[in-house]
């Protein structure tokens, strides 16, 4: 006997329904559906559950069939085995279902000391028949490491699995970005500082556009954070593998990017990421989100000044001098929209009009997706005093919109 168990935001039980000798369950939003879920990110036949007996051993293996995706766990899969506690998620952000079975079931590590992983593609980074890692590349403290994502100045980062960690979270997942701090910065005061930051204001925020915190820790005297893990492509690869973008799509992004920032900036003390490129900025294509990341140059407003942090072609003036404001902030927007609307460095556009006057963007007076009305508010948001931009991400939101 199985039954599966609808849950809320909060993981409480909203229905439930169970199968005492069914051998297949469907889920979807066609009433003729075993189980019926009227959500619109479910497909009319989303998934399908079968029981598996092979040598007298019982399984269950779930079907994807829905066009949005299923989850398991937290990963995205076609076709993979359930086993008790387990969650699915019908579609990113669609309903979740908790799978319980009544009657004894084969553990996770007992199917895979048996399972030969066969017929599992190179790039699978779990097997379709036990569910388990196809390869760890290392365990640091309860995860365990299955790739590689990048190596950079500041420490290395990693894709890791948490197993049994999706039970206990308002956000079904065992997937995470695991950040470890370089061995060598971690004896730099200023680089443990902004580490240390890093974490403690990941852990106050919660907004849709922000990845959910969930640990940090010392272990074998290095720093790590732990981070949901989004999926999607940053802007800037984007634009270099697709080319510019168009000026719907860059003005939407940017007014999503402008509601993360009102967030941050409406903290109490007000709260700058220093850090807005396109490289920070994840497209999440399933439903078009923009997702901001790397708070490593994080500050609250009211602390001590001086540090110079921020990208080239990206920060203004008076951030280059070690005193950013909230505008300093907005005026990366400005940076950012030539950048995917012209896919160039905004280097090409950045010069002094005339001698002894400050540098500033310039744009040319035709171009195919840099409206007029745009290139005011690229001018404005970015003009060389702070006093002189939008004040606030709502303003700069607004002004977008009209564009």
């Amino acid at each position: 006997m199985i039954a599966l168990i609808l849950l809320n935001e909060q993981q409480s039980e909203l229905q439930r329904w169970s199968f005492p000798s069914e051998t297949i369950v469907k889920i979807g939003r066609s009433p003729d559906n075993d189980i019926v879920l009227t959500d619109n990110l479910v497909s009319r036949y989303h998934l399908e559950l079968r029981q598996i007996t092979n040598a007298d051993v019982i399984t269950w293996q779930l079907f994807n069939q829905g066009t949005n995706g299923t989850f398991l766990n937290g990963v995205g899969v076609e076709e993979a085995m359930v086993f008790d506690g387990a969650l699915i998620q019908l579609a990113q952000g669609g309903p979740v279902l908790k799978f319980q079975a009544s009657s004894p079931v084969p553990t996770p590590a007992s199917i895979s000391s048996a399972c030969d992983h066969a017929g599992n593609l190179p790039d699978n980074l779990f097997c379709i028949h036990c569910g388990q890692p196809l390869k760890v590349e290392q365990v640091i403290r309860q995860y365990q490491v299955l790739r590689t994502l990048g190596r950079g100045g500041m420490g290395t980062t990693y894709l890791a699995w948490y197993p049994d960690c999706s039970q206990n979270r308002t956000r079904p997942t065992s997937l995470f970005v695991l950040k470890e701090m370089n061995a060598d910065l971690a004896q730099i005061e200023k680089a443990r500082e902004l580490f240390t930051r890093e974490a403690d204001t990941l852990k106050k925020l919660d907004h849709p556009g922000i990845p959910q915190f969930f640990d940090s820790f010392i272990e074998h005297d290095k720093k790590y954070l732990a981070m949901e893990l989004i999926h999607g492509q940053d802007l800037e690869k984007r634009v270099f593998h697709q080319g510019p973008c168009t000026l719907e799509q860059a003005v939407d992004w940017m007014i999503q990017t402008c509601d993360i920032l009102s967030y941050l900036h409406s903290q109490d003390p007000p709260i700058l990421h220093r850090d807005i490129k396109p490289g920070n900025l994840l497209l999440r294509p399933l439903d078009n989100r923009i997702f901001l990341i790397d708070f490593g140059a994080v500050k609250e407003i009211g602390t001590p000044q001086g540090t110079r942090i921020g990208a080239q072609d990206y920060s203004p003036p008076e951030q280059n001098l070690g005193n950013p404001v909230i505008q300093s902030d907005l005026y990366a927007i400005g940076p950012t929209l030539i950048f995917l609307l012209t896919s160039d460095s905004p280097h090409k556009y950045y010069r002094r009009p005339q001698k002894n006057h400050p540098y500033r963007f310039h744009l040319p007076e035709k171009h195919p997706t840099i409206t007029p009305q745009l290139r005011s508010v690229i001018e404005k948001v970015t003009a060389p005093k702070p006093r002189d931009r939008f004040q606030t991400a709502r303003e700069l939101k607004h002004a977008l919109a009209n564009c």
